[in-house]
C-alpha cells in the first residue's frame, strides 16, 4: 500500500466548494494514466479511458472534505463560522485547524470554559454555534489574512496505527486513493466500456458535483466509492454495526438515497466471489452517497451501486481504516472494472 500517496492526500485541503488543491493534487498523480483529463464547470474532475464498446461506465469517488467557513470576524479578531457538510460538535472543542487565507495560518477551536458555566450550561447540548477560532491575533492582523467566506480545514497528520491508517478527511480520500490505484491498475489493459472515472466536488453538501457529472456522461452503468460506517467499537450491537474493519469492502445494497440495482449488486458479489475477495454487504439506514445521483440523475436511470469502505469514527476529527480494506476495495473496483460487460 503507497501510504505516502494516502498521506499526501489526506493531508491537503479541499472543502466542499474549494477543492482546487486536491483535484490538482489528483491531477498529477494520473495524468498519465488516461486517455483524457478534464474538468467541467462545477469542478469534477473526470479521467476518461476509451473501451470497446460505446456503453459507458462511470465510476465516482468525492473529493471534497467536510470543513468550515468563515462568516464574521468579530472586534477581537475571533472568528465565527458555519459548517460545510455535517460534524458533531462535541467532537470539535480545542482543536486546530487551518484557515486557508491569503496564506494559511493555524487556529483553535475554542469554547466557554467548563469552569464558568452554570450548571444548566453543563447539561445543554452542545452545538456548533457555541464555538470561535481563536488566531492569537487582533482583528486588524487578521483581516490583512482572512475575510467572510474563507475556508477551514482540521489540523490533523495522517498516520499509520496498527494495521490500520488514521486522518482527518478520509472520507473520502482514502475512495480517492482507491479510484487512483485502480486507475493505474487498468493502465494498458482493455477496459470493455468506455469508462469515465470521476472525482467529484461538493458530496458532503448535497451530492451536488455527481449531480451534475451523471447529467454530463450519461452512463449506462454507474459506481460511486466511498466511505461507510465500521461502529464495531465497545457499546454498539451487532445489528447497528453496519460493517467492521478488516472484513472487506463493503458492496452496497441500500443506504438512504438509494436502493442499489440488484442485477448490480449480484454481479459485484460474484466478481469478489471468483476473485476470492472478502466483502460485506451494507445497509446504512441513514446518510447517503453519490450512489443516488448516479442512479437518478440519468436518462430512464443508470444501473448504479457502490462500494463501501468501512471507517470508524467517520466524521469527526480523525477517522479510521483498515489497510487490509483498502487493497481489497482496490482489487474489488479493478476487477469490476475490467468484466463489466459480463453484468
Amino acid at each position: 500500500m503507497n501510504f505516502k500517496l494516502i498521506k499526501k492526500l489526506s493531508e491537503v485541503a479541499g472543502p466542499s466548494g474549494f477543492e482546487d488543491k486536491i483535484r490538482e493534487t489528483i491531477s498529477k498523480e494520473i495524468k498519465s494514466d488516461v486517455d483524457s483529463l478534464t474538468t467541467d464547470n462545477m469542478g469534477n474532475l473526470v479521467a476518461f479511458r476509451k473501451g470497446a464498446s460505446r456503453k459507458k461506465l462511470m465510476i465516482a469517488a468525492h473529493m471534497d472534505e467536510i470543513g468550515f467557513i468563515v462568516t464574521h470576524i468579530d472586534d477581537e479578531g475571533f472568528l465565527k463560522f458555519a459548517t460545510l457538510g455535517g460534524f458533531d460538535p462535541k467532537t470539535l472543542t480545542a482543536q486546530r485547524v487551518i484557515v486557508h487565507g491569503k496564506k494559511d495560518i493555524i487556529g483553535v477551536m475554542g469554547a466557554k470554559p467548563i469552569h464558568v458555566m452554570t450548571p444548566e450550561e453543563r447539561d445543554k447540548k452542545v452545538v456548533v454555534k457555541d464555538f470561535f477560532i481563536d488566531l492569537g491575533m487582533t482583528k486588524k492582523e487578521v483581516e490583512k489574512i482572512v475575510e467572510i467566506g474563507t475556508p477551514i480545514t482540521r489540523d490533523r497528520e495522517c498516520i499509520e496505527m496498527g494495521q490500520c491508517v488514521n486522518g482527518k478527511s478520509l472520507d473520502n480520500r482514502i475512495a480517492v486513493y482507491i479510484l487512483i490505484e485502480t486507475i493505474k491498475n487498468l493502465k494498458g489493459k482493455k477496459l470493455p466500456f468506455d469508462t469515465y472515472f470521476v472525482f467529484t466536488v461538493q458530496e458532503e453538501v448535497g451530492l451536488r458535483g455527481a449531480q451534475v457529472a451523471a447529467l454530463n456522461i450519461q452512463p449506462n452503468v454507474a459506481i460511486a466509492l466511498d466511505t461507510t460506517i465500521a461502529y464495531d467499537v465497545p457499546g454498539s450491537c451487532p445489528q447497528e454495526q453496519i460493517t467492521k474493519l478488516g472484513m472487506g469492502p463493503g458492496i452496497k445494497i441500500m443506504d438512504s438515497s438509494v436502493i442499489c440495482n440488484t442485477k448490480l449488486v449480484s454481479f459485484m458479489k460474484s466478481v469478489a466471489e471468483k476473485n476470492k475477495i472478502p466483502y460485506q454487504a451494507e445497509i446504512m439506514q441513514g446518510g447517503g452517497t453519490d450512489t443516488s445521483m448516479l442512479q437518478k440523475m440519468v436518462a430512464g436511470g443508470a444501473i448504479a451501486g457502490a462500494v463501501s469502505i468501512p471507517t470508524r469514527h467517520l466524521h469527526q476529527v480523525i477517522e479510521s481504516v483498515h489497510k487490509k480494506d483498502v487493497d481489497n476495495s482496490i482489487a474489488l473496483l479493478s476487477n469490476i472494472t475490467n468484466t463489466i460487460d459480463k453484468l
